[in-house]
């Protein structure tokens, strides 16, 4: 009798480069769609990993609220900040260059079919990876994503930021991990809408100069491993 191998998943993997955010948004609906269909026909669903960085942009989930963006319209035009509404979970983040996006487009049914442990081990491909670069990652009870001294008050400081999209078990949206950022941009915002924490990012911390490139191999590393996928 044969033994039995357990197949991985395999995912497609694209780094977008610097990408404006709709068409971005656009690619990540119509490959949900694609999913959506195929499940529809009795067929399996492709995976996708999408790896960006964006020009400055504010977006704001869908259970966010308006007034934790705390600049006008006008003055976005003026700084070049463009702003949209999604149809993501969360509040209101920035999005810019030198942060690296990921959008994982996956048909959990093929994974296990648990929100909460996607987004558990979404975080724990972060936490892997700033244990990399020696810090403590960590979750704060009830707040997705990814801090620094979440449990020390004064010091609590967010460095990814998570808020997910799941239509019929296929995922849309990510993370965004804030690497060699300009932090300023979160001065116009309350960051996920919580307004006693404060935001850092790899560089900021670690005091040297960052290269998004290398991070980006790191987390694509640590993506495989939490998810046990292969790449095509």
């Amino acid at each position: 009798m044969g033994t039995f191998v357990e197949m991985s998943n395999r995912v497609h993997f694209q780094d977008l480069g610097l990408a404006a955010y709709q068409p971005v948004w656009d690619l990540q609906e119509q490959l949900l769609k694609e999913n959506i269909e195929r499940k529809s026909r009795g067929e399996q669903g492709v995976h996708h990993l999408l790896f960006v960085e964006h020009p400055p942009v504010y977006t704001l989930g869908k259970s966010g609220k308006r007034e934790h963006v705390l600049i006008g319209e006008q003055e976005m035009q003026e700084r070049e900040i463009d702003f949209f509404h999604t149809n993501r979970g969360g509040d209101i983040t920035y999005h810019g260059p030198g942060q690296l996006v990921g959008y994982p487009i996956l048909d959990l049914e093929q994974f296990y079919t648990d929100i909460g442990r996607y987004l558990r081990e979404l975080e724990e491909v972060i936490i892997l990876t700033l244990a990399h670069y020696g810090l403590k990652g960590e979750r704060s009870k009830g707040e997705t994503g990814v801090w620094l001294d979440p449990h020390v008050p004064g010091k609590a400081r967010k460095i990814c930021a998570m808020g997910v999209r799941c239509s019929r078990w296929v995922t849309m949206h990510g993370f965004a991990l804030n690497v060699c950022n300009d932090l300023s941009y979160f001065n116009h915002i309350v960051p996920c809408g919580i307004p006693d924490k404060s935001v850092t990012s790899l560089q900021h911390e670690l005091q040297y100069s960052m290269e998004l490139s290398s991070v980006k191999k790191i987390v694509h590393s640590n993506f495989q491993q939490v998810f046990g996928v292969e790449w095509i």
